[in-house]
Formats: structure tokens, sequence, C-alpha cells
């Protein structure tokens, strides 16, 4: 069901983002999509090895920091250019992403303090509730402001907080990949021995 959630509000979050020019809702987009992937991954790796699970792992975070700072380069391009974005429209998607990533923490709130996966996912959810009152508040100040500056920085925001945690998980898949195929140490003794 997070899954899904998180895939359709991606969708509309971007579509509605683009319609608007409002480069939060973008990022809002990536963060759902972040979402997502984390959901869709998680239950891809069910039963399946630590190879698999770093393989996926890579393939998500790459595809993630591409999309990152693709987000990045659009919104300063779009800050460069002074766009303001529709603010109306913009924090009725905020409102509904808001409702969505609400709705998927209140399911999975019991999961919170689980296992790593159930925990990521959580994570998502509350950290989609957080970044959709960002984006509403964005438009309240592109809205009284008449500029695009409240928009653009928090998309920059947004942004960096999925590319930060991209990084992270690029740097642990990267580290489980080296000790999955690290050459046993056949005293067990380690290397000090």
């Amino acid at each position: 069901m997070a899954l899904l959630v998180n895939g359709l509000m991606a969708a509309v979050a971007l579509a509605a983002g683009l319609e608007t020019q409002s480069m939060a809702l973008r990022a809002s987009a990536l963060d759902f999509l972040a979402a997502a992937l984390t959901h869709g991954v998680g239950l891809w790796m069910m039963g399946r090895g630590l190879e698999y699970r770093g393989w996926a792992t890579l393939a998500k975070g790459v595809a993630l920091t591409m999309l990152g700072l693709a987000v990045v380069a659009a919104t300063a391009w779009s800050a460069t250019a002074g766009t303001v974005p529709d603010a109306p429209v913009m924090s009725l998607v905020a409102l509904l992403g808001m409702g969505a990533s609400l709705s998927v923490a209140v399911l999975l709130f019991a999961g919170r303090r689980g296992g790593v996966s159930l925990r990521a996912v959580w994570l998502c959810a509350r950290n989609g509730v957080l970044a959709n009152a960002a984006v509403m508040m964005a438009a309240a100040g592109a809205w009284s402001m008449g500029q695009g500056w409240p928009d653009h920085l928090v998309a920059a925001v947004i942004a960096a907080t999925v590319l930060s945690g991209t990084v992270t998980a690029l740097r642990q898949a990267v580290a489980e990949r080296r000790a999955w195929h690290a050459p046993a140490d056949p005293t067990g003794l380690g290397k000090g021995a």
C-alpha cells in the first residue's frame, strides 16, 4: 500500500510541479519517488541474499542521485529565471501529499521500531509529511510575497535531504559489496595476527 501511495503521489507531484512551475513540488515528487523505491526495493529483497541487496541499493542510489542533481540544476535555473509558482494549486497538491504521507505514516506506525526495512519505510512516510508541510509554507511565502525564492529554497532543502540519504545508502551499499567480496581469513584471527 505504501509503495502504491508514494508512487502515485510522485506522479501527481511531478505533474503539478511542471504545471505550476513549482520546484518545491518537483522536489516533493523526488521525495515520494525515493520512498516508493525504498518500499519497492525492500519488497523485492525479501528472501534474497546480501549480494542482491547491495546491487538493488546501488541501482536505487544512482537513479536517485541523478534525479536529485537534476532537481537541483532545474531549481538553480528557475531561481535565475525568477520563476514564481502558482501558489494556490501548489498548496492544494502539497496538502494532498501531506495527507497521503500521513496516512502511510499511520499505517506503518507500528513498524517504526522494527527491523531496518520497516524503520526505513516509516521514516520515509514521516519525512514525506515534513516535506509537504515545507511545500505548503513555500506556497504561502510565494503567494504572500509574489516571489519564487521560498519555492526555490524549499526545493533545494528537500533535494539536499534526499541526496544526503542517497549518499549514505550508496556508501552502505559499497561497504556491503566490499565485505561480501572480501577474502575470508582462514585463521579467524584478523589482520593483526
